[in-house]
């Protein structure tokens, strides 16, 4: 049976779902918590909390709006984690492809089971530290679209991102309300990795009082040869 609070959020943010993408979100659901039971994939595991605070929060991504045409979109969600956003992002637009890359092999497994289970295709899960699979020539400038709800600094994750982004492509980088600074702290990694600042989406969750962000970063040249630095580099000494 639907949840109608979670129907009511998505509707919220202009997102129509089917039964079986629903009944997709629950066995997601199940195998997060089943799994989160004897390893550390989230803290939120109330339904309700992560119908809002992970499904809806991931979802606040307008595909369509950041100039690709949906039918064939590339999308990677870097240091993904439990699978957010680049999962609840594709069960909710099917026909993207996805990749969700991670460096701990244990929650790589995880992500698998997800995708195998809901019987998902056009998407893979991808064990790799973000600064090693920024340099690998089958994911280089390769993307439409880079996501990543980690937490890190925005300008540590402009170097985790921009360096799988096409020319034209965007970063976008999920965040709390409050960015301002980060964002200009993050100026001179933005330029230097090829990239520029588009716009930046404040707003509340759906009927909370939970402040996010969503940072559009354009990427408008090729990322220098020399970027990303060495694993480690980027979060100790942001650009």
């Amino acid at each position: 049976m639907v949840n109608e609070t979670f129907k009511k959020n998505l509707e919220n943010i202009g997102i129509t779902l089917s039964d079986q993408q629903y009944e997709q979100f629950d066995k997601y659901y199940e195998l997060l918590v089943e799994w989160n039971s004897f390893m550390n994939l989230t803290g939120i595991t109330d339904y309700e909390e992560v119908l809002l605070k992970h499904y809806v929060d991931s979802l606040v991504l307008h595909i369509e709006e950041i100039g690709h045409d949906k039918e064939s979109i590339s999308l990677i969600d870097v240091g993904t984690g439990a699978g957010f956003p680049g999962l609840p992002l594709k069960i909710a637009h099917p026909e993207i492809n996805v990749v969700l890359l991670d460096s701990l092999n244990k929650r790589v497994k995880f992500l698998n089971q997800v995708i195998d289970d809901l019987g998902l295709t056009g998407i893979e899960a991808v064990h790799s530290r973000a600064e090693d699979g920024g340099r690998n020539s089958n994911l280089r400038e390769h993307f439409d679209v880079s996501v990543s709800r980690a937490v890190a600094n925005l300008a540590t994750l402009v170097e985790y991102n921009l360096p799988f982004v096409k020319v034209g492509g965007y970063f976008v980088a999920y965040k709390s309300g409050d960015i301002d600074e980060e964002l200009k702290n993050a100026e001179r990694a933005i330029k230097t990795l090829g990239g520029e600042v588009e716009k930046v989406d404040k707003f509340n969750l759906p009927y909370s009082d939970i402040e996010r962000s969503l940072v559009y970063i354009k990427k408008i040249k090729p990322t220098s040869g020399k970027y990303p630095r060495k694993a480690g580099l980027p979060g100790k000494e942001p650009l």
